[in-house]
C-alpha cells in the first residue's frame, strides 16, 4: 500500500482528537502523519515559561506528542508523565531547608542570629525562642506547582539543543511518537483580535483584545484577527511537509486561536494554497465562547475570510451538531468542498469528538483515489 503524507494544523484539544483519529486510522492506511502547531499560547502553564524562559510555549506542543505517543507500556507511561502537572503543595508539607539558616526551620546555625540551638528571624521562628525550639514551618515554595512535566521537558530540551524542531524530535522518540511534531514557526506569536462588545454594557464599542487566552474566553464577537508579529517566518520543516503531502488537515479546535492562525502566516498561507495536496476540514461539535456568535457556516466562510485563494475538497461535520445542513452545504460548496456527515462525537453528550469513531469516519475519505 502507499503510504499517504497527512499535514494536520491546529492546537490544543482539538489537534489533539484529530491526531488520536489519525492514529486509529494509520494502520489501514499506512499514514505518514505530521502535526503542524500554532505557538501563539500565553495562559497557564505555557504563559508563564514564555515569559520567564522565552521560547515556544510547549503546551500545545506537548500535547499534539502525547497524543501520537506509541502504545508500548514504557512510551504510554512517559506519556503519562508527560501530562502529570504538578499539584500546589499542602499547607503542611514538610520542611524545607532555608539556605539562609545553614539547617532546617528551627535549627542551629550562626545565621540565626541567636545562640546555638536559639532560633532567630532568619528561621522563621519567634527570636529568642527556648534553645532547640522550632518556629513555625515556612511556606514551601511552590514554583512547579500547575506546571506539566512534559512542558518542563519541551522547555529543557529546547535550551539544550538550541533549537525546537530537533527538540521535538527528540521528545518524539522518547515517547516513541508515530508522527512527526512542528511549530508552526521557530519563533512565538502574539494574537490579537478586534472585538465587538467585551463590555456587554457597551455591545457596539470595538476593542483590541491581545493574547491568545483573553481572545480563546471572550465573549464579544470577533470581527479581525491578526498576529504579532505580522509575518513571522514559517518553519522551513513544515513547509516541506506542506509541499510533499497527500491531505493537508483543519480543524477540529478552537477556530480563532488554533486554526486560523496559520492562515495568518505567509508563507504558510502560500503553501497550504500552492501544495497539490487534497483538503479536509473537520468542524466542531459545538461553538467555544469566541465562537458562540458564529454559525457552523460562520466557521467555513472564516477561511475563506482569511485565505480567499483557499479551496478544500471535503467538510466532515457530525449531524447532530450541524442541524440544518443546507447552509453548511452552502458554505462548503463556496469553498468547492463536499460535506461529508458521519457520527464521529463520544456517546456520553458531551461536544466532544470519539477519536475511534473519527477515526472511522475518516478512513473512506483519505483511502479514496483522486
Amino acid at each position: 500500500m502507499t503510504s499517504r503524507r497527512v499535514v494536520a494544523f491546529g492546537g490544543g484539544h482539538g489537534l489533539s482528537a484529530s491526531l488520536r483519529a489519525l492514529r486509529h486510522c494509520a494502520p489501514e492506511l499506512d499514514l505518514d502523519i505530521t502535526a503542524v502547531v500554532t505557538v501563539g499560547d500565553d495562559g497557564g502553564s505555557s504563559g508563564r515559561l514564555r515569559a520567564e524562559r522565552g521560547g515556544l510555549p510547549p503546551g500545545d506542543l506537548r500535547q499534539a506528542l502525547v497524543a501520537l505517543a506509541g502504545d508500548h507500556p514504557a512510551t504510554r507511561r512517559s506519556a503519562g508523565l508527560f501530562q502529570h502537572r504538578f499539584a500546589t503543595p499542602p499547607a503542611d508539607a514538610a520542611q524545607y531547608t532555608d539556605p539562609a539558616s545553614g539547617g532546617p526551620d528551627g535549627g542551629t546555625g550562626p545565621a540565626a542570629g541567636g545562640p546555638a540551638g536559639g532560633a532567630g528571624l532568619a528561621t522563621g521562628g519567634p527570636t529568642g525562642g527556648p534553645a532547640g525550639g522550632a518556629g513555625p514551618a515556612a511556606a514551601r515554595p511552590d514554583g512547579l506547582a500547575g506546571h506539566a512535566v512534559g512542558n518542563l521537558v519541551l522547555c529543557g530540551l529546547m535550551e539544550l539543543l538550541g533549537d525546537p524542531v530537533a527538540a521535538l524530535e527528540h521528545a518524539g522518540a522518547m515517547l516513541g511518537a508515530v508522527g512527526r511534531v512542528l511549530p508552526m514557526s521557530r519563533q512565538p506569536v502574539g494574537i490579537e483580535a478586534q472585538v465587538r462588545g467585551v463590555d456587554p454594557a457597551a455591545p457596539d464599542e470595538v476593542r483590541t483584545v491581545r493574547g491568545q487566552h483573553q481572545v480563546a474566553v471572550t465573549t464579544g464577537r470577533v470581527e479581525s484577527l491578526r498576529l504579532t508579529p505580522a509575518a513571522p517566518a514559517a518553519c522551513a520543516e513544515a513547509l516541506a511537509a506542506i509541499g510533499a503531502a497527500d491531505w493537508l488537515i483543519f480543524g477540529p479546535g478552537s477556530w480563532y486561536t488554533s486554526v486560523l492562525p496559520h492562515l495568518l502566516v505567509p508563507q504558510l498561507a502560500d503553501a497550504i494554497v500552492s501544495s497539490p495536496a487534497r483538503r479536509l476540514v473537520t468542524l466542531n461539535l459545538a461553538a467555544e465562547k469566541e465562537t458562540l456568535q458564529l454559525s457552523v457556516a460562520d466557521h467555513l466562510a472564516a477561511l475563506h475570510w482569511y485565505l480567499p485563494e483557499l479551496k478544500v475538497d471535503l467538510v466532515l461535520a457530525d449531524a447532530k451538531a450541524v442541524g440544518d445542513p443546507e447552509p453548511v452545504e452552502r458554505a462548503a460548496e463556496s469553498l468547492g468542498a463536499r460535506l461529508v456527515l458521519a457520527p464521529v462525537a463520544i456517546t456520553d453528550g458531551t461536544p466532544r469528538h470519539d477519536p475511534a469513531a473519527l477515526g472511522a469516519a475518516l478512513v473512506p475519505v483519505l483511502g479514496a483515489d483522486r
